[in-house]
């Protein structure tokens, strides 16, 4: 039986991972601090589980790793900072807690009996300087060389933790597969991300009225969670994906914010309208994954359709937020 250890275990793909592996037949071991993941129903029903522990432990604290079992088959490793509006907030913390969290991690994979593969999320956010810079290949394979954007940017903290990540994973002698998802969203991701945010906004604006969009044509692709969670798990038990890095996401439809926020309108059908802002600074204008290494690795390719995968997180979010008072942010897009 799979035994796994999930850093940053209820946030938001933390929680649908443990699902989709207790569905599995595995064994989920969870660690969190709680400073973002919320102790909901949903972990509560998770709890319950004879197969799923939750452990409360803070990465940043010496001996936090003591007392943890040797013999997990798996280890994915999400813990991190993340999300524009932190990471604009707090570029130094991303820096400093983002790279000292992994080592921690690798020394615990390297202890493990029965390791198979220790997962490491890092980001589609990589590519953001070659974007800028060069004439990047879009969809973007994995082996597009990376360039980091301007280091006064706080945006840069975050790229630059998760490349000196990679480069960790790389040279640390634990059988690792690197992740770089690209737009994952739905149910419980918190609401400052573009597509909850943008749901909450259409569902607190009056029939008839309008929400601003900034940078509506900056395009992206989507990935459903469900078919994200799938994707990282077959990886981690892929022989092709050993030692190797992987987009995780879609490579369409591409759309514009725009076109993403006349859709969620749609799908809160209110008849509302969209009224065009102005570009966000440091946002990429595209970011498309080439998912051909992902699904020859794999054999699967993620299918979602996206209309559907918004219904899905907007019915969650209005039965579990947003008849709650909520701050107001502007939309972005990740």
């Amino acid at each position: 039986m799979s035994k796994a250890l999930i850093t940053g275990g209820i946030g938001f793909i933390g929680y649908h991972l443990s699902r989709h592996l207790l569905a599995e037949g595995g064994e989920v071991h969870a660690l969190d601090n709680c400073s973002r993941g919320a102790l909901d129903a949903d972990v509560a029903q998770l709890r319950v589980h004879p197969r799923y522990k939750l452990i409360f432990s803070d990465l940043r604290d010496d001996g936090c790793l003591s007392g943890l079992d040797e013999d997990y088959t798996e280890i994915y490793h999400l813990a991190a900072i993340v999300g524009v509006c932190n990471v604009v907030a707090k570029p130094y913390a991303v820096l400093r807690n983002n790279v000292d969290l992994l080592p921690r991690i690798l020394e615990l994979a390297k202890r493990q009996s029965r390791l198979r593969r220790l997962i490491f999320a890092s980001t589609s956010e990589v590519y953001a300087g070659t974007l800028q810079y060069f004439d990047m290949q879009i969809p973007t394979p994995e082996s597009t060389p990376l360039t980091l954007t301007d280091l006064r940017q706080p945006r840069t903290s975050y790229m630059l933790s998760k490349i000196y990540g990679e480069a960790l994973c790389h040279w640390s002698g634990a059988p690792f597969t690197i992740v770089r998802p690209h737009n994952v969203y739905g149910p419980r991701m918190g609401e400052a991300h573009v597509i909850p945010e943008l749901l909450r906004r259409a569902s607190q604006t009056p029939p008839g009225g309008s929400i601003v969009v900034f940078s509506p044509e900056h395009k992206r692709t989507f990935c459903y969670i469900d078919d994200a969670v799938e994707l990282m798990f077959r990886l981690a038990r892929s022989a092709a994906a050993v030692n190797g890095t992987f987009n995780i996401g879609s490579t369409c439809p591409e759309i514009s914010i725009a076109s993403l926020a006349e859709l969620v309108l749609e799908v809160v059908g209110k008849g509302q309208a969209v009224v065009r802002g102005p570009e966000i600074e440091g946002s990429p204008s595209r970011r498309c994954p080439d998912m051909r290494q992902a699904i020859a690795a794999t054999r699967y390719a993620a299918s979602f359709p996206l209309p559907e995968g918004v219904r899905h997180t907007y019915h969650w979010y209005r039965a579990n937020v947003f008849e709650e008072p909520s701050r107001q942010h502007r939309a972005e897009p990740a």
